[in-house]
């Protein structure tokens, strides 16, 4: 039975909120400030308007998803450190985007060299993460996510499961601290891959 890898994307794979901040600047004259890990608090109107409301900031990411997803640029040896982990596990990409977002997510990654199966979901990533896990016979997993709050629901559903909190982006890294419920902390994909092929060579599950 092959290991597994359940990995994020957005802040992981591929770089989004430095190109939905140039975005929010050229179109929608606002500003985004990368060292707040906060969508709801980091735009701010240039006008001096009034606080953006929740609503409003899901229908500017409704409008950056898929439409302007070609901005977005690999993450450094991102690609490189995948097709070294597909070697010897199975990998699944589980994205927090709409189900209509799922074919140019696809497309999205293809065009940088990964071709894994991409699952979209909402929410908390805890169940989904379990349901894979199950799927695959229960293997030696690895969950990699740029939120804490993701890592938080896994650890209440899959505590089986290696997790390891990444924020790829470098302007936004020196502001989110560690994941309570993440086992490590890396930003560098060369560092994560020996990192979660250690968890795979060791073969133990997370909570043994």
């Amino acid at each position: 039975m092959k290991p597994l890898l359940i990995c994020d994307c957005d802040e992981v794979l591929v770089h989004m909120v430095r190109h939905f901040r140039t975005w929010l600047d050229e179109s929608h004259d606002i500003d985004f400030a990368l060292d707040r890990h906060d969508f709801f608090g980091a735009m701010t109107r240039r006008s001096g308007g009034p606080e953006l409301s929740h609503a409003e900031t899901w229908d500017l990411l409704h409008g950056f998803f898929p439409g302007q997803m070609e901005r977005q640029t690999l993450v450094p040896h991102a690609a490189e450190a995948l097709g070294v982990l597909a070697e010897t596990a199975d990998i699944v990409i589980l994205t927090n985007l709409i189900e209509e977002c799922r074919s140019p997510r696809i497309e999205q990654l293809a065009r940088f060299g990964i071709h894994h199966r991409v699952q979209c979901n909402s929410g908390g990533k805890g169940e989904p993460v379990a349901k894979l896990v199950a799927e695959h016979g229960n293997p030696v997993t690895v969950f990699v996510d740029d939120l804490p709050q993701h890592h938080a629901s896994v650890a209440e559903h899959a505590p089986q499961v290696h997790r390891l909190h990444m924020v790829s982006e470098p302007e936004m890294a020196p502001h989110v601290p560690p994941a309570p419920d993440a086992h490590a902390r890396i930003d560098d994909w060369r560092m994560a891959e020996r990192w979660i092929a250690a968890r795979f060579a060791e073969g133990q599950l997370a909570d043994a």
